[in-house]
């Protein structure tokens, strides 16, 4: 088998921190993280008007939580999967759809990758972390398996778009020319 996209597909943990959102909180988290030693990998951010969730896959977890939690955060652990691999046109496609059709959710997911980059990491939170993780593994997700994958799912995708066309269409009347 050729050699994957994604070399690395583990289990990762990633703490939410909850946090007052103004302007400073995510400063003092990252000041915090930073002093206990800790590297943060990956981040994102989502808000509402008086909270702000921060998430984070840091690369000493337990270091982390016990630095955040000292320091009065509220902090919950996730198990979340680490995809790193090819940074190209098309990966989370392949992802989400080959999860799609195991019947594994994707809850959310964040990246970011510098466009010259050749590597990614993607940060996945899917609705069931095992059953993700053994159809993420079991895939063949080579350039060649890729393209496999992406040419049945299109393929599938076509005929599904086809059976909803047919059963939508509805007979319309014949008139006879002249008559309205």
């Amino acid at each position: 088998m050729a050699a994957s996209l994604y070399p690395s597909i583990q289990v990762g943990t990633q703490l939410a921190l909850f946090l007052a959102n103004r302007p400073g909180t995510i400063g003092t988290a990252a000041d915090v993280i930073s002093r206990a030693g800790v590297n943060i990998l990956a981040m994102t951010t989502s808000d509402t008007v008086e909270y702000l969730v921060m998430r984070i896959v840091v690369d000493k977890p337990k270091t982390a939580l016990h630095a955040l939690e000292a320091h009065g955060t509220l902090v919950i652990e996730n198990e979340v999967i680490l995809l790193e691999g090819a940074n190209r046109m098309g990966s989370l496609s392949t992802i989400a759809n080959l999860l799609a059709e195991a019947q594994v959710n994707i809850d959310y997911a964040y990246c970011a990758t510098p466009s010259n980059s050749k590597q990614g990491l993607l940060v996945l939170r899917p609705s069931h972390v095992a059953k993700a993780l053994k159809a993420l593994n079991k895939a063949d997700l080579s350039r060649t398996g890729e393209k496999k994958f992406i040419a049945a799912a299109k393929a599938r995708a076509d005929l599904e778009a086809k059976t909803k066309s047919a059963s939508k269409a509805v007979p319309t009347p014949l008139r006879s020319p002249g008559r309205e």
